[in-house]
Parts: C-alpha cells; sequence; structure tokens
C-alpha cells in the first residue's frame, strides 16, 4: 500500500490534514516541504503552488484548507487503486449529533459526525461533487423522526435518491452512540426508497428534548421556549440560534 505524506510549508494546512488522517486512522509522514519521498509511489498534500512545483515527484494531490476532507477522500480512493466510482452510497445515523459514512462501491471511504442535522446535506453535496460516480443513493436510519424527517426532506430538496433502512438491522452488537459505525452499516443496506417530502410535526415530547438541550448546550444558562422550541425543531431556525437569539 502506498504510503501518505504530508508535504507543505503551510502550517495551518498541515495541521488540517494531520487531523484529518489521523480522525480517520490513516498512517502518514510529516515531511519538509522539499524533501525527498519515502518511496516513489508516495502520495502527498501539498498546497497548489507546491504541487505544481514539484508535479513530478510520487502522487501529488493538491488541497487547501477548504478541501481537507475531499482531499482525504481522494487519497483513499488511489491507496484503493478505486478509478472510476460506480455507486456512491451514503449511510446517515440521524440523530441531535448525526453520524454519516460514505462508501464507494462497498469500500469505506470517510465518516463523520456532524454538529447538528442541518449540515447533513450540504456535507452530501461536498462530498458528493469532488467524486466522479455513475450513480448515488442516500440511506437513512429510521430512528429519531423527527430529525430523521428533516434530514430527509433536505436530501429530497437536492433531489437525491433516498432509501429509509430499519435500524434494527444495524445497531446489532454496538455499543450505544456509535453513530458512525450505525452510519456504515445504514450506508450498505437497501431500504425503502422515498419519493415525498415528509410533514415535520413535533411532539410535546421532542419539543422537552430541544428544551432540554438547549440547558446542556448553554451549559444551563439557558432554556428556551416551547415556541422557539418548535422553530428548531421545524427547522426554522438552528438551536444555537435559539440560544443566542
Amino acid at each position: 500500500m502506498s504510503r501518505l505524506a504530508v508535504r507543505t510549508i503551510d502550517f495551518k494546512l498541515a495541521y488540517r490534514l494531520m487531523n484529518e488522517l489521523k480522525k480517520r486512522a490513516l498512517r502518514f509522514s510529516l515531511l519538509e516541504h522539499d524533501a525527498v519521498l519515502p518511496e516513489r509511489d508516495t502520495i502527498w498534500f501539498g498546497s497548489e503552488v507546491e504541487v505544481a512545483r514539484f508535479r513530478t515527484e510520487g502522487r501529488a494531490i493538491a488541497v487547501s484548507i477548504g478541501t481537507v476532507e475531499e482531499a482525504v477522500d481522494k487519497a483513499v480512493r488511489m491507496m484503493r487503486g478505486i478509478e472510476q466510482v460506480h455507486r456512491l452510497c451514503f449511510g446517515i445515523d440521524p440523530g441531535p449529533r448525526p453520524g454519516i459514512a460514505w462508501l464507494a462501491d462497498g469500500a469505506v471511504l470517510g465518516v463523520a459526525q456532524l454538529e447538528n442535522a442541518d449540515l447533513v446535506s450540504g456535507h452530501i453535496a461536498a462530498i458528493a461533487a469532488s467524486i466522479e460516480y455513475s450513480s448515488m443513493v442516500v440511506r437513512i436510519g429510521d430512528g429519531a423522526p423527527l430529525i430523521r424527517d428533516r434530514i430527509m426532506n433536505d436530501c429530497l430538496t437536492h433531489s437525491y435518491d433516498m432509501e429509509q433502512v430499519n435500524e434494527a438491522k444495524t445497531s446489532r452488537g454496538l455499543l450505544r452512540h456509535n453513530h458512525v459505525v450505525s452510519a456504515i452499516r445504514i450506508a450498505m443496506l437497501a431500504g425503502e426508497r422515498i419519493y415525498e417530502f415528509r410533514t415535520v410535526q413535533p411532539t410535546e415530547g421532542d419539543l422537552r428534548e430541544i428544551q432540554r438541550q438547549s440547558r446542556k448546550r448553554s451549559n444551563g444558562r439557558k432554556t428556551i421556549s416551547m415556541d422557539v422550541a418548535y422553530e428548531v425543531a421545524t427547522g426554522k431556525i438552528s438551536l444555537d440560534q435559539a440560544i443566542n437569539g
């Protein structure tokens, strides 16, 4: 397997790259920007200028602060010899901090746990834009109905092919709250095709849970009202906006 290397003079870029590589448990070397590569087929990351300067050395990936995740995805595909993706699958484990996984023809490219449900569809769009593929499906677990339906509606707005997967088949043997592993399992299972937008109608229990989250997020400083919790539940505002508003 080809080695990975971070080879840039940009400290902030190197820091972001190292964090992303460590998060995915990928082994790598940290090199000086003009160092000799350890192997001829080393996959290395650098800025656009650095890659242009050393383009004949190794297998270079140009990256910026805003494209770190996509660049690491590309490196994983290169390491696994995935040149063309036929089926790109996303799996979503819905919840206040959703887990998300993306697979290329069954091979896991990456996982993430997002801070809130409103980030999911945009995250998928950014990843999909960086990969050439023949078809794509987004699969979501059937738990956390309120958040699930909000995410589903956001994804349908992007015209994604959506499927709802039975989470009972994905959670066996898992520790509680292992959202990213659940997301991988969800991505790998075919579900029921979803064509229509869902009506998001929060229950009183949903609203009280959002109030509880507001207390937790604000370290006990603030509990939002039921009316504001309803706006959060229906996606009109984020929880952070509700707390700081």
